[in-house]
């Protein structure tokens, strides 16, 4: 069963298909991240100039994108903690790929299976919310 991880949580189970966040398109950068401080946000990662930055509230993440994608993405980093720091054991986006395949769900963007390392899919939820599944670090 692929599963999330629940608040607080250092360890990821295998069947976990990684760190949540929510990506959330953007107009205006500096406009969105002034916003999100006042909610007591601050930023972990990311750079304005290359139109992105990662923040973080207690157990929340969100990053924030201009230009870069049309709408708000449900992105899931396997392999990864709260810190983006590697975990170990993760399960491999290759394996989370196959996991949802066999499930019977469609994929909108596939990764190669014969690739190994950092790699991501996108499925798509009934309601038409894109789901990003983006792997970072090599394969364990």
């Amino acid at each position: 069963m692929v599963g999330c991880v629940g608040p607080g949580s250092t360890e990821v189970p295998r069947n976990s298909i990684g760190n949540f966040s929510v990506s959330l398109a953007v107009k205006d950068l500096a406009v969105s991240r002034a916003f999100y401080e006042n909610l007591g946000f601050k930023q972990i990662a990311g750079q304005a100039a290359q139109n992105y930055l990662i923040l973080q509230n207690d157990d929340c993440t969100i990053g924030l994108f201009q230009g870069m994608f049309e709408q708000n993405i449900l992105t899931f980093n396997p392999g990864w903690d709260r810190q983006a720091e590697r975990l170990e054991p993760f399960a491999d986006v290759r394996e989370i790929q196959r996991q949802l395949k066999a499930k019977g769900l469609t994929l909108q963007i596939e990764v190669d299976e014969s690739t190994t390392g950092p790699a991501s899919l996108v499925l798509v939820d009934p309601d038409g919310n894109p789901i990003l599944i983006d792997q970072h670090v090599e394969t364990p």
